[in-house]
């Protein structure tokens, strides 16, 4: 299976205010778990693996497309590495560029090269309310209402997403299931508050 997005899709249009918010969110996630050895599988512009190696991090990039630079060029359905590599595989927004039909053997090829953690965010296309309260003295609350649709949208490949969660034979059950499945304990699981189409699912092998 070839997996290729063209590098300036990486640079143009593509760093909003809302994308930087996710990415405090896969460095945090990464961070949390002090890993010696970190693999980040599709590495888009750099700015996860930049950030984490000049913070003295052993990061190896991992790629389909070698203009990207990555250290290793391949896929996430034959990650050339031994098993149980490192201590934190993280894959974000990766798998739905993927047919759906490959997302087993990707869970497996990450399951096999992790010793500890895996850590993946996915779009999820639920519709979704955010609550925002500031309270003086007390704190600030922050919470995600979905919304589930009566009638699923069936998700049509659009040049870059297979697949979304929410959308038409893609629930969250399934993806969850399919996980379990795979080996991984679901440590938590939930959509960035400033940008809820990104879910993160942080998983204990």
């Amino acid at each position: 299976m070839k997996l290729q997005v063209e590098a300036g899709h990486y640079y143009k249009d593509y760093d909003s205010k809302e994308r930087f918010n996710s990415y405090w969110h896969q460095i945090n996630e990464i961070l949390s778990h002090k890993p010696r050895k970190i693999l980040e599988i599709g590495i888009g512009n750099n700015f996860v693996s930049n950030y984490l190696i000049k913070r003295g991090f052993n990061v190896i990039t991992l790629d389909i497309d070698k203009k990207l630079n990555p250290v290793a060029v391949s896929s996430v359905l034959n990650i050339p590495f031994s098993y149980e590599t490192f201590d934190v595989v993280a894959c974000y927004e990766v798998l739905e560029h993927l047919p759906y039909t490959y997302f087993k053997k990707a869970l497996n090829e990450i399951f096999y090269v992790s010793n500890s953690y895996a850590i993946l965010s996915l779009p999820d296309a639920n519709r979704a309310c955010r609550l925002f309260f500031q309270i003086p003295k007390i704190g600030t609350f922050k919470k995600i209402i979905q919304f589930p649709r009566l009638e699923k949208t069936v998700n049509h490949f659009d040049g870059q997403h297979y697949w979304e969660i929410g959308k038409a034979d893609y629930s969250l059950k399934t993806i969850i299931d399919a996980i379990r499945k795979a080996g991984f304990k679901i440590e938590k699981t939930y959509r960035v508050f400033e940008t809820p189409y990104h879910r993160f699912f942080v998983l204990k092998k």
